[in-house]
């Protein structure tokens, strides 16, 4: 779902305000979607491990990691754009992070529909 907005994001930047901003946007959207990858590719092991405290601090450390890439993709988001358009990428970045508030909802709604029936 976050791959789907952030095009969209980035299309409707590129599409309003030119191609530099959709870059931006979508440069926004990859500082998100990247870390968050790498967070679900390492919990995925997380289900193997029989402890619960060993599970909460692999989620801790793969947390910590996917917050430093995450920083890391900002700060470096100069030097590999050089015309950068900082609003766009603040829009692209905040859209997708908050498709997870609109990804739970959905959820939700359609488990309690299925109960529903």
């Amino acid at each position: 779902m976050q791959v789907v907005v952030s095009v969209v994001v980035a299309a409707i930047a590129s599409w309003g305000f030119g191609y530099v901003a959709g870059v931006s946007a979508a440069y926004g959207a990859l500082a998100v979607i990247f870390p968050a990858m790498i967070l679900a590719r390492g919990l995925r092991k997380q289900v193997s491990l029989g402890d619960s405290g060993a599970a909460f601090l692999s989620f801790v450390v793969w947390e910590v990691v996917k917050v430093v890439l995450t920083v890391a993709l900002l700060l470096a988001a100069p030097k590999l754009l050089p015309l950068l358009n900082w609003l766009a990428l603040v829009a692209g970045f905040v859209v997708t992070m908050k498709v997870y508030w609109l990804a739970a909802w959905l959820h939700t709604k359609r488990k309690h529909r299925a109960v529903n029936l």
